[in-house]
């Protein structure tokens, strides 16, 4: 279906030619893309493709098969870990062309801005707030290019006297590009909240179970005095789509029937509703929107509706590139598992000196990657200890607390409570699995506290530890213990945990496009 831009009225055909003369002239000088608005077209995306990767921030890879040398080493777990001051390959793309960073006052802009002023009276406010919202963004970019410049200049311009924290070290990619970009989104970045819908599928989610995060997000997300929400949609940077597949699960699914179509007409009689009542996602096509899942069929929900799963940023714990996870636009969302919803007491371990055990698992068999591992090490090892069940009297956190490596294998889906379970207990995790990508990864250098082992090295999970020398493995297990803060949940949220992180991961993504009516 095509849309057409607002444009005021003219009353002779000469009038009507003049002012598209004007618009083409513009539009040549300043590089402005013309096209027919379609439902593909009708807005102006900016991705990977239009905006350099210099000094940018990186992703992993959609696939394997796409990524370069230097892009697959960020895969493969090496002990050698360079400074990440010195990676200048670092978080998504979010630098975009150097003519994109012209400030508000600049022809370019003045030039967009009085063609906007041309439109009709509806469409005059509705233009300003948008540009100016972009010339926020904007000037954060410019910011964090400065950033990376004094990084790679080894210059630092951080805010020493940060009242909480200052990312320093090689747990980072670029500890200096993620604190600008982190003071910026704390300045400027704004979140609406779609009111519509009723819990217990909409505004609401587990804040216990290996799903926990999920609830706990749209809680802190919908709590008065929230800092980053708005209750003005035009003054939005990003819209969140606040349904939980985890309810929608517990409610419309038939058990057994292997059937998720009531769960997918839901999503897409709300998207319908929120469409039709507001023009911010037929003006994007959902590219600033975002929903957020943790149960496994996340992805397949979102797949109901094109646009929310090819434009939307979906944060998804099931973060599988072989199932349409694309990291420019989506992020992956940490799984933990919060028993009883208890959220102190978490933290803590034996220090390296006293932990006996090289390497430990339990769980049931869920998945090939499982049935594997347990295949090949169940009751075979006595330093690598894997059970289906743990017996009486053997306690799981204990033996968390005692190993100096926690292995993390993916079960049918990709991701893994045990992960951060391990970043608890100061246990270096071992993450073994195909297509996945960690947590924060366009922030967190994973080589630097994490093992990663292909599933086809499972056989020598033994091996590949104890080639890890003493120093290398105290060096890792001092960074899981610095990378804590960033998967803690807290009540209310702090600075740079796990519920800030998450928004980070966001505000990343929405700096990535560029949103023109």
């Amino acid at each position: 279906m095509t849309r057409s831009c607002s444009s005021s009225s003219n009353s002779s055909f000469v009038s009507s030619f003049s002012s598209w003369l004007l618009f083409v002239s513009v539009a040549l000088l300043t590089g402005i893309t013309v096209c027919t608005l379609t439902t593909e077209t009708s807005f102006w995306l900016s991705l990977s493709s239009t905006w350099t990767w210099s000094s940018a921030f990186h992703v992993f890879p959609s696939s394997p098969s796409s990524s370069s040398s230097k892009r697959d080493e960020s895969l493969a777990g090496e002990e050698a870990l360079p400074n990440s001051s010195s990676d200048n390959g670092f978080l998504p793309s979010v630098i975009p062309k150097q003519t994109d960073l012209l400030p508000l006052s600049s022809k370019k802009h003045e030039a967009s801005e009085d063609l906007a002023m041309r439109g009709s009276e509806v469409g005059v406010k509705r233009y300003s707030k948008l540009m100016r919202l972009e010339a926020g963004l904007a000037r954060a970019r410019a910011s964090i290019r400065m950033a990376s410049a004094q990084s790679r200049n080894q210059t630092s311009t951080h805010d020493d006297d940060d009242p909480d924290y200052v990312p320093r070290g090689p747990i980072y990619r670029n500890a200096f590009v993620f604190h600008r970009s982190y003071l910026e989104m704390e300045k400027i970045f704004k979140i609406f909240v779609y009111e519509e819908g009723d819990p217990p599928l909409f505004h609401n989610g587990p804040c216990r179970s290996i799903y926990s995060t999920e609830g706990r997000f749209i809680n802190e997300m919908e709590k008065a005095g929230n800092h980053y929400r708005t209750r003005d949609p035009d003054e939005a940077h990003v819209y969140f789509l606040p349904f939980s597949v985890v309810m929608m699960v517990q409610f419309l699914y038939v058990p057994d029937s292997h059937e998720i179509d009531s769960i997918g007409r839901t999503v897409v009689d709300y998207i319908n509703i929120l469409s039709a009542k507001y023009p911010y996602w037929n003006r994007s096509l959902g590219a600033d929107h975002f929903m957020l899942s943790c149960h496994d069929w996340g992805p397949r929900t979102s797949a109901y509706v094109r646009e929310l799963f090819d434009n939307s940023i979906r944060v998804l714990c099931n973060a599988n590139t072989s199932e349409g996870f694309n990291p420019l636009k989506d992020a992956s969302f940490p799984e933990i598992h919060l028993r009883t919803g208890e959220i102190t007491g978490l933290l803590g371990g034996l220090s390296p000196s006293r932990r006996p055990l090289l390497a430990f698992f339990a769980g049931r068999l869920h998945g090939n990657i499982r049935l594997l591992l347990l295949q090949e090490w169940k009751d075979r090892d006595k330093d690598v200890q894997v059970y289906d069940e743990l017996p009486d009297g053997m306690s799981y956190n204990e033996m968390l607390k005692k190993s100096k490596y926690c292995l993390c294998p993916s079960g049918y889906e990709v991701a893994s409570p045990r992960i951060v379970e391990a970043i608890y207990a100061e246990c270096v995790p071992v993450l073994i699995s195909d297509h996945y990508v960690p947590p924060f990864s366009d922030v967190l250098n994973w080589n630097s506290f994490s093992v990663q082992i292909a599933v086809s090295d499972i056989p020598n999970i033994k091996t590949i530890l104890s080639s890890i020398s003493q120093t290398q493995y105290i060096r890792m297990q001092r960074r899981v213990k610095q990378v804590q803060r960033h998967f803690v949940v807290n009540g209310p949220p702090q600075r740079f945990d796990v519920f800030h992180m998450i928004l980070h991961s966001i505000w990343l993504r929405r700096l990535n496009i560029h949103i023109r009516d």
